[in-house]
């Protein structure tokens, strides 16, 4: 967190730096009092100011009361209270940083309280979202009102002694020092009065040295809330892998549904129909045995029928399970790879074999990205190479087209990336206007559950 604080200020000594190497003054340490990021950070700081004790009024009040009450039980809802309310404060200053330190900070989980009184009770005392919010305010309520009434402060002086040759000249002050005599001063350090122009002069260039530092500790304070806010008030990461996980279940339950519904139509108006074809055909040519007559061309067209019912089956089969990942991932890719219209030019390294799970999704990816590429990017040639390194089973798909492919276009790559996560994996895609296109599917080799 101390890196934090001086980081700002690292920042105006790679500027000093800067001048002694070159000899001019860089534009960021003249920009920097008139810069919008100054003004932003400095109302931020301005704000947080004011906010302060009304957070800690707010601790003080709640937790105070709460502490107070719970003799007569009451008490202990209001804790409750206190601390999901907290939340509030969490929302506003997100809010804050968003609007004026441009930084983005993704809300926690909402929260959700179990029911009845008891629930409630239960749900806010636990709720860690809100301790979270409970701790950034009472921080915010020591350093906010401190650090910015420093740094805010000697921003004002530093303008201040810049300009207090224009009020000297105007109003003409008079004070009278310790032996009676009047001064015609502004500034008094100990028995030295600055009553000349040179002196004025003087006084207000130290002046103007330290508007150009001022920007620096504002900075350096709204850099360190930045901090503080997406540590305590953002979504932690174990909120974004539940979020993750969640996600993760409903690509699985939805992907499940859609194959049952495939695999359901497929064997409704496909084998379903042939079968019934076939047996309609056996049944006629069983009526013309027994009348003695020809039953020949009936039973060929049974067979031609059992033969592409049989054919339709395996097409169902491979599609729940490709009877080439029998013998290894390599083996089925390369097999995919041969029946591409595209020519495929395919490596493979691997030293050990996946899990079944994680061998299913790598081959159903790249056979989507092989029609993908078939369907869309003109391509004349793809470069597909699978290895594994160290615990996980690398991907990539290059093809030689036009490029353009965006992973929420309606390509199929948004559900590739979905079916990656949920193994825990991820894909990545490349694919500049003109080409060529690189994805790249990372999957973990041991993946079980």
């Amino acid at each position: 967190m101390t890196e934090t604080v001086y980081a700002q200020f690292s920042t105006y000594a790679e500027a000093n730096a800067a001048v002694g190497k070159t000899g001019r003054v860089p534009t960021t340490l003249l920009r920097a009092p008139i810069d919008a990021q100054t003004w932003r950070d400095a109302a931020y700081v301005l704000l947080g100011t004011f906010l302060g004790p009304v957070g800690i009024a707010y601790l003080y009040a709640g937790f105070g009361a709460g502490l107070l009450l719970t003799v007569v039980l009451v008490g202990i809802p209001l804790l409750a209270a206190v601390v999901v309310g907290s939340r509030i404060f969490g929302h506003i200053y997100r809010g804050l940083a968003m609007g004026l330190l441009r930084t983005d900070v993704e809300a926690p989980l909402e929260f959700r309280s179990r029911p009845g009184l008891l629930g409630f009770v239960r749900s806010g005392l636990t709720d860690r979202d809100g301790w979270r919010a409970v701790v950034f305010v009472l921080v915010k309520s020591v350093l906010g009102p401190v650090l910015g009434y420093l740094v805010l402060t000697f921003a004002a002086m530093s303008a201040f002694v810049a300009i207090s040759p224009i009020p000297w000249w105007l109003f003409h002050p008079v004070n009278i020092d310790s032996a009676g005599v009047e001064r015609h001063s502004i500034v008094q350090f100990g028995d030295v009065y600055f009553e000349t122009w040179p002196q004025m002069l003087a006084f207000s260039a130290l002046g103007f040295v330290c508007v150009f530092i001022a920007p620096w500790p504002i900075r350096a304070v709204a850099s360190l809330d930045r901090h503080l806010v997406q540590a305590l008030l953002g979504k932690t990461k174990g909120d974004a892998r539940v979020e993750q996980l969640e996600h993760a279940r409903t690509t699985v339950v939805e992907d499940s549904a859609a194959t049952l519904r495939r695999v359901e139509r497929d064997l409704h108006d496909g084998t379903q129909a042939r079968l019934v074809t076939m047996a309609m055909a056996l049944g006629r040519a069983e009526e013309k045995l027994a009348t003695g007559g020809e039953a020949t061309a009936l039973v060929s067209d049974a067979h031609a029928t059992a033969k592409e019912a049989l054919r339709e089956l395996r097409e169902v089969v491979r599609g729940i399970h490709p009877p080439a990942l029998d013998l290894g991932l390599g083996a089925a890719l390369e097999t995919l790879a041969s029946r591409s219209p595209v020519p495929v030019d395919c490596t493979v390294h691997l030293a050990t074999r996946p899990s079944p799970g994680i061998e299913a999704i790598a081959y159903f990816s790249v056979a989507e990205l092989l029609t993908n590429v078939a369907k869309h990017a003109n391509a004349t040639k793809i470069w597909l190479d699978i290895r594994d390194v160290g615990t996980l089973l690398t991907i990539t798909v290059r093809d030689n087209g036009i490029g353009g492919a965006d992973p929420i276009g309606g390509t199929g790559l948004a559900g590739l990336r979905s079916r990656a996560e949920t193994v825990d994996g991820h894909l990545d895609v490349t694919s500049p206007i003109g080409g060529p296109t690189v994805v790249t599917i990372a999957l973990p080799t041991g993946w079980t559950s």
